[in-house]
């Protein structure tokens, strides 16, 4: 019974935190657009945009390595 004199100052902060993230929050700008990522991931992007640093283009090196590789009998 006496530990329950600890919990409820303890709950009280913990909620008054929980209370002033949630007030942050909203005046940061966190709840703002709902729904945008909504519609975004919806969105079909065929375009693949690739960073030329982590993939160089490699397309004449991709046929010499294909045509060294081919079995000749097949």
């Amino acid at each position: 019974m006496e530990v329950i004199y600890g919990l409820i100052p303890g709950m009280l902060l913990l909620g008054l935190v929980a209370v002033g993230v949630l007030f942050w929050a909203a005046r940061s700008g966190q709840f703002d657009d709902l729904d945008g990522d909504a519609h975004r991931i919806l969105m079909d992007d065929d375009l693949e945009v690739r960073d030329p640093r982590r993939f160089p283009d490699a397309d004449d090196q991709d046929a010499e390595d294909s045509s060294e590789t081919r079995d000749p009998k097949v």
